[in-house]
């Protein structure tokens, strides 16, 4: 006979092991399993002992149950995973994992989000270079001249890109037309990561990644950037995937099981 899942609960105690099944109910859940059959072979329990902690869960609202439907995750689960997104906003979440980051590279961290058509700076890390970025936490940038706010709209489809290109004013050397920004996106949106190439300030650069929450979506993004001297093309290449690492671990600490 084949050895049934293990629930994790195996020499624990009493309580604590009535609480890892309860855990693994959820999961199993979550999982799709449905009746009460998939629950007791997910568990390895008995039918009697997998009813009974499933309807403590149905009763305090972790669980929903319907005849024809059988189990489903609960209303009360949505309620405390939107208390634990409010308890973590994405600035307290990224700020170690940035942190980290300027200490490695040496370079201006900026993290940022969408606000309407603008990308709204929310922290700055100003590095070890003895460089001034010229930006301020608090302050709205072009989403089509910045890094971080090409970052922010990666996921949006071509007809929105357009109505972000040249939106607002930028102090860069250099401004692509329509068709060769829209041809970079496409690049960018390809690779997961988005750059400035002195078109947001002259002389300024930067590697962006955008940062997901636990649904998937684009919720910041956050940028390294550096001026010309420190930051050719080669080291724009390399910095491309630290940055995206860096993201993949902010989204995961999101909820993001990418």
């Amino acid at each position: 006979m084949a050895a049934k899942p293990s629930t994790g609960s195996e020499g624990a105690a009493p309580g604590s092991q009535t609480l890892l099944r309860g855990l693994a109910i959820l999961e199993a859940v979550a999982g799709g399993a449905r009746d009460l059959a998939s629950l007791s072979a997910a568990l390895g329990t008995t039918r009697s002992t997998t009813h009974r902690l499933a309807a403590a869960l149905v009763e305090q609202r972790y669980l929903t149950f319907a005849p024809r439907d059988g189990y489903a995750l609960g209303p009360k689960l949505v309620e405390l995973g939107f208390r634990a997104q409010q308890a973590a906003p994405v600035t307290r979440v990224a700020r170690p994992h940035l942190e980290r980051l300027s200490e490695a590279c040496g370079d201006t961290i900026h993290l940022g989000v969408l606000e309407g058509d603008w990308a709204l700076y929310l922290d700055k890390l100003p590095g070890r270079r003895r460089i001034e970025i010229s930006s301020r936490v608090g302050e709205r940038q072009p989403v089509w001249s910045t890094g971080l706010g090409k970052a922010l709209i990666l996921d949006l489809d071509e007809a929105r890109w357009r109505g972000f290109h040249r939106l607002g004013d930028a102090r860069g050397a250099h401004s692509p037309d329509l068709e060769t920004w829209l041809s970079r996106m496409r690049t960018y949106a390809g690779r997961g990561i988005a750059y400035d190439r002195e078109e947001n300030e002259p002389e300024v650069r930067c590697v962006a990644a955008p940062i997901r929450d636990a649904s998937g979506a684009i919720v910041a993004a956050f940028s390294v950037t550096s001026t010309v001297q420190y930051m050719d093309e080669a080291r724009m290449e390399d910095l491309a995937g630290t940055a995206r690492e860096v993201a993949r671990a902010i989204s995961r600490d999101l909820g993001w099981a990418g």
